[in-house]
């Protein structure tokens, strides 16, 4: 008897959001797809017209504080539908390793006899801020960057470096935990005048960038009414001018 073909599960970044930052590769593997296991954020809104018609779309993504899809049964499906000889694309926004849950997807697989690769994509930790103006490093300003998941506790490495003039810290995923992540910052001896950046929907129309300090960041984010997605970013590279040039600075070179 003939063994049943076994299929296979690419995981691919999507980038930031729109669709020509998304690579040649995870283009073509999203195209080849027989099924397509999407997150919420991400190109997949903007290319799914351009899908073939046979192509089954599953829809497993997650909004603050409403994950209709827990990460096992992610995990099943996509082991699942790979072993019923399918070609599986797990489309996620960003890069599929940078707080995206991958090295989980990518373990299930390997336990299950899958064949599966990772397609890097546009990590928002780094393209977000660049769209704002926003160099997480700088010759001269910042020459290291921490990346904290923001649904996590301050922790020492973490103080270390928002205290450290040279690094710059990027949450991501943090605009509710803001206020304690703030407070805690600030109650463990960060200077509270460090400037900080949050960047509303990086790369898209509807993108905005408010500028603050770390011990007023909350309650400006919550003045401006603030909701993901946005990226969080803290340190030098954040001060308002670095690169772009403020509104001040533009009336006053027109005087």
């Amino acid at each position: 008897m003939r063994r049943a073909r076994v299929g296979r599960v690419d995981l691919i970044g999507g980038g930031p959001g729109p669709a020509d930052l998304m690579t040649v590769r995870a283009y073509r593997l999203l195209m080849a797809a027989d099924v397509v296991i999407a997150d919420r954020l991400g190109p997949f809104e903007e290319l799914r017209h351009e899908l073939p018609p046979h192509v089954e779309i599953i829809d497993v993504g997650k909004r603050p504080g409403h994950h209709p899809v827990p990460q096992h049964e992610i995990d099943a499906l996509l082991v699942d539908r790979a072993l019923a000889g399918q070609r599986v694309v797990r489309l996620k926004g960003g890069d599929p390793f940078v707080l995206g849950r991958g090295g989980e997807e990518v373990l299930a697989c390997e336990a299950a006899g899958v064949p599966v690769s990772v397609t890097p994509g546009v990590s928002s930790a780094i393209s977000v801020p660049q769209s704002a103006g926003i160099p997480v490093t700088h010759r001269g300003v910042a020459s290291a960057v921490h990346i904290l998941n923001g649904h996590g506790d301050l922790t020492a490495s973490a103080i270390a470096s928002m205290s450290d003039p040279s690094v710059t810290t990027v949450i991501l995923m943090g605009v509710a935990s803001l206020p304690r992540l703030a407070a805690s910052a600030v109650s463990h001896g960060v200077p509270g005048d460090i400037p900080v950046a949050i960047v509303e929907n990086g790369h898209t129309e509807r993108q905005r960038t408010i500028r603050s300090t770390l011990a007023q960041a909350a309650a400006d984010a919550d003045s401006a009414q603030v909701v993901n997605p946005a990226v969080i970013v803290i340190g030098e590279v954040a001060r308002a001018g670095l690169l772009l040039p403020t509104p001040a600075m533009i009336a006053e070179s027109m005087t």
